[in-house]
């Protein structure tokens, strides 16, 4: 079935990590033995759409998430675009599928009392400064996480008060830099120079290697998770929090698109739904029952 080849494949591309290929065998070996015990299909190279359909509707009554057997067809449709890249199949089974609707889910954003609260939370030391900078970066700036990861020294331009971006599909931007973040580069870069190595990542470890995503996300989690009540407290909300402020403080939201990098106003738009702050104090301030109160 050349699942080993696929694996193989997905090892030595660069842009798949070990849990994305981990994610992808165990929802291809849940295929083949789904189609092995329901329909007598050793090799999934040779099933039609009719079988993994079937496979969909199976996924829906274990009530797992649309987003979670769209993730599952994602990684079959990956296998079977092998297949043809090795001239095994001419066409893909999964060809013409349409993804199941997911329903968006409403992110709530940091207060900016929030924000403030944790920035004042941090150690006076390498950790403490290099934490303090991830999450001052991610939020003065709005960027994504692998965003911060893949910063090299010189994307950071003090003089200018800029930061150059490798954003998706390798798209390069530049995001204005706050003073404060800019002085807080410079506590950071004191401390970073004592750190043994040649990294040139901006965000190192005590070892001198690249941080990881989930650092990065533990950072976020361990300081928000003291100051806030919020469920979801992890980089992208930071994100979203940067996008609602600036839009609650009246900032242009064409501006803000250039920022956060989207490439149509349509993304950059979402951030107009959720102004909970200012709808919230608006509703309180102005409802006839409420200003009688």
């Amino acid at each position: 079935m050349y699942l080993s080849n696929f694996f193989d494949y997905l090892s030595k591309e660069k842009k798949f990590s070990n849990n994305t290929i981990v994610a992808y065998k165990n929802d291809i070996e849940t295929f083949c033995s789904f189609s092995k015990s329901n329909h007598n299909i050793k090799d999934i190279s040779k099933v039609k759409y009719s079988i993994i359909r079937s496979w969909i509707i199976n996924l829906s009554d274990l009530n797992l998430s649309p987003l979670t057997i769209n993730r599952k067809i994602s990684s079959l449709s990956k296998y079977y675009d092998f297949l043809i890249k090795i001239d095994k199949i001419k066409e893909s089974p999964t060809k013409n599928h349409n993804r199941l609707k997911v329903q968006k889910k409403i992110i709530i954003p940091f207060s900016e009392e929030e924000v403030v609260t944790v920035i004042d939370v941090f150690e006076d030391n390498f950790e403490g400064k290099r934490n303090l900078l991830i999450i001052d970066t991610l939020y003065s700036t709005g960027i994504r996480r692998d965003e911060l990861i893949k910063m090299k020294m010189n994307d950071v331009f003090s003089k200018e008060s800029m930061i150059k971006v490798h954003g998706k599909r390798n798209k390069e931007r530049l995001v204005p830099m706050l003073p404060v973040l800019s002085k807080r580069m410079e506590d950071y870069f004191n401390f970073r120079s004592k750190i043994p190595g040649s990294n040139q990542n901006v965000f190192l470890t005590s070892k001198g290697e690249r941080v990881g995503p989930s650092l990065v996300y533990r950072v976020v989690k361990k300081y928000f998770s003291k100051v806030s009540t919020k469920v979801k407290t992890s980089p992208h909300v930071l994100r979203h929090s940067f996008a609602t402020h600036l839009l609650n403080n009246g900032a242009d939201i064409n501006s803000i698109k250039e920022i956060l990098g989207h490439s149509s106003l349509a993304s950059t738009q979402i951030y107009t739904k959720i102004k909970l702050p200012k709808i919230i104090s608006d509703y309180k301030n102005n409802h006839p029952r409420e200003r009688n109160n």
